[in-house]
């Protein structure tokens, strides 16, 4: 995965590809206009300056506060009027970013002295250290960023370094309030990262020094999505990029800014346009210029001489920090007057939950894991198991904290399904079903509920008659106790076996029925009670249907994706949440923004709203993204999941990165979070 993405970086370097938007007018020094600073800081104690950040008072702008990274000076604090008002051992302190959280202002700072992570809350005008422990980077770190995921604020840090790594960790509090971090990924470039910004909306943006500016994915389960935004060789970079800035102010003012360091300049670009350059100013005060203008940051907070915002600029030369009002350099590049509001971050659009188990990675790499069915113990809640499917080997069984009980390497097993009491031989099994895409068929097993272990009993290999078999789910019919299987495919059918047990103490699929759709399904569930057939068609809808192979063809639609804001496909796993008396909830993954939507069982299978899991860093668990498959059950599954679970597939399994796997969520959470019902053990 990472030498992908390094070749990848190359090559946009090499060949100025993956770029956000075609060169616009090139820079020229000789008519790019001054913008003078409204302050400067006193020269730092040490005569190094570094990167600086605002530490902004909501309750009071004017004692807001500019805090800088003076290298062996370590970290000193300023009024708005440049005045040095405290200073902070902090080892050689290169980098310095602040942003909010519940309990305040959080400084985050790179110690050069030994490479760690330092964390500070800011008090007043000085600062506490709050670092929980010593944490390492494992690199020369060069700049520091703070990211607040918009859907359940956890905070981040990205920590870009002098061999190109971009280290992106989750910061929480520990026990004792403390500050800690726990690393979720690394992304890599061939050469130094500077600085690096990142913004609301979920981008992060890095200035690669000799290269150039980037953009990519704040979100760490989300695609990386990297893109060159300017570079030399798109003519609005003269050379060395060491600051990079985000402003955001609002439509027109949600601007990007780059310290050109050879150029003498500071590029502008327009966010809201694909971040595509539209001109550039010199900073400077007093009839000097900041003659290699290096670390950038900005705020869009209200200051007494900047109205709607400003930017810092470091200026090495003169070993301080020029302070720029935004409203000048508007003014300056012909920008759009400032908006009566400013833009915060994004509404919060799901409630959130976490997992409190998951399962071993997958052996096999890539896409690998994709659906889970759920066996409950009537006996022994904790003993209850998992199974699930990995669709390059085989078939898992797991218990309920995750950990490996069985593996058979039966195929390509794209999704499972079970059903218990199904008579075999005289007595009654917990029957289990498979898509196999190897040999494009129905697998067919027995679970050994006391070992975990599956054993094959298909009466000989049972075709689907299908190209690639994809999606499977199984029904039991209320009505005269048969039991279905129904798997669809690569092509627009589903068809609908019943499993029928023989006389050899086999089990064999006979076709009873096909239905057609319009366009690729995968994800099926089957509500026995009511004798109903869920199925997504990915693009389209979630529709229901008869299960009974006599009941017809005719499809409802419950959601339509285009109908739903909260739906964005491809529409995958579905489960059932049986609350008894035929009353519940539909849980259906939504692909294309990693979230949960909950209908109503019952009636007119109402919309309920969406959650999203996201991670727990205390302990280690990070949040589930790209689900394919996913499995709900209300049965009692043991301490914490007395109500029973949700479990789903982790497209991408981070917090460190390694191969997909399931996590499991309590459904008293996902209750709790959107006010549902849970079915008491």
């Amino acid at each position: 995965m990472r030498t992908k993405m390094q070749l990848r970086f190359a090559l946009c370097a090499g060949l100025g590809a993956c770029c956000a938007s075609a060169p616009g007018q090139t820079a020229q020094t000789a008519d790019t206009p001054l913008v003078a600073a409204k302050t400067q800081t006193q020269a730092s104690a040490s005569d190094e300056v570094e990167a600086a950040a605002f530490a902004i008072d909501p309750a009071r702008a004017s004692a807001s506060r500019i805090v800088g990274s003076t290298a062996l000076g370590g970290l000193e604090s300023y009024s708005l009027d440049g005045k040095r008002r405290a200073a902070m051992p902090a080892g050689e302190a290169v980098a310095v970013a602040t942003a909010e959280d519940a309990r305040g202002t959080v400084l985050a700072a790179i110690d050069a002295t030994d490479n760690r992570l330092r964390l500070f809350r800011v008090r007043g005008a000085g600062l506490e250290e709050a670092t929980a422990r010593k944490i390492a980077l494992g690199f020369a770190g060069e700049g520091i960023c703070l990211y607040r995921h918009a859907l359940d604020g956890a905070l981040y840090a990205f920590v870009v370094g002098d061999g190109g790594e971009i280290d992106q960790l989750i910061l929480f509090a520990n026990a004792d309030g403390r500050l800690d971090a726990r690393q979720v990924r690394r992304v890599s470039l061939p050469s130094t990262v500077k600085q690096c910004a990142a913004d609301s909306r979920g981008h992060v943006y890095a200035a690669q020094e000799t290269v150039g500016l980037w953009r990519f994915n704040a979100d760490p389960e989300a695609d990386l999505d990297a893109t060159m935004v300017d570079s030399p060789s798109l003519g609005n970079l003269e050379g060395e990029t060491k600051g990079v800035a985000l402003y955001d102010g609002g439509a027109g003012r949600r601007l990007l800014l780059a310290s050109d360091t050879d150029g003498g300049r500071i590029n502008v670009y327009d966010r809201d346009d694909n971040d595509a350059y539209v001109g550039a100013f010199r900073a400077g005060t007093n009839g000097k210029v900041v003659g290699e203008p290096g670390p950038l940051a900005a705020t869009s907070a209200p200051l007494p001489s900047a109205p709607h915002g400003a930017l810092l600029v470091a200026d090495e030369d003169d070993s301080n920090y020029k302070l720029l009002s935004i409203d000048d350099i508007a003014s300056a590049l012909k920008l759009p007057a400032a908006p009566s509001a400013s833009a915060g971050a994004e509404d919060k659009r799901f409630a959130s939950v976490v997992a409190v188990a998951e399962s071993r990675p997958m052996d096999s790499y890539g896409d690998a894991a994709d659906d889970p069915a759920i066996w409950a113990d009537p006996d022994d809640p904790a003993g209850s198991l998992v199974i699930g499917t990995d669709k390059r080997a085989g078939l898992y069984v797991y218990d309920l904290q995750g950990r490996v009980k069985s593996f058979i390497a039966s195929g390509k097993m794209n999704n499972v399904d079970l059903r218990d009491g199904f008579e075999l031989g005289g007595e009654k099994i917990v029957l289990v079903t498979a898509s196999n895409r190897t040999d494009k068929s129905i697998g067919i097993y027995r679970l050994d509920t006391a070992t975990g272990e599956l054993a094959d009993i298909a009466d000989g290999v049972q075709p689907t008659g299908l190209g690639d078999p994809y999606g499977l789910c199984m029904y039991r019919s209320a009505r005269d106790g048969r039991t279905y299987v129904l798997v669809n495919g690569d092509d627009t059918r589903l068809r609908q076996w019943q499993l029928v047990a023989t006389k050899n103490g086999k089990v064999r699929a006979e076709l009873v029925r096909d239905l057609n759709f319009d366009s690729q399904t995968e994800g099926c569930v089957a509500d026995d009670a009511g004798g109903s057939l869920f199925v997504d068609e990915e693009d389209v809808a979630l529709w229901k249907l008869p299960a009974e192979p006599d009941g017809g063809d005719t499809k409802t639609a419950v959601a339509r994706v285009a109908d739903n804001p909260s739906l964005k496909d491809d529409l995958e796993g579905l489960g059932i949440y049986d609350l008894g008396d035929g009353r519940g909830y539909i849980v259906v993954s939504s692909q294309g923004n990693d979230s949960y939507a909950v209908f109503r069982r019952e009636g007119g299978h109402e919309y309920l709203g969406s959650f999203a899991v996201v991670a727990d860093p205390a302990n280690g668990i990070d949040g589930i993204s790209e689900t394919d498959g996913l499995e709900v059950s209300s049965r009692n599954l043991g301490p914490g999941l007395e109500h029973g679970a949700m479990v789903a597939q982790d497209g991408r399994n981070v917090m460190p990165v390694e191969n997909q796997n399931f996590k499991i969520v309590p459904w008293k959470a996902i209750a709790e979070a959107l006010g549902l019902e849970m079915r008491q053990p």
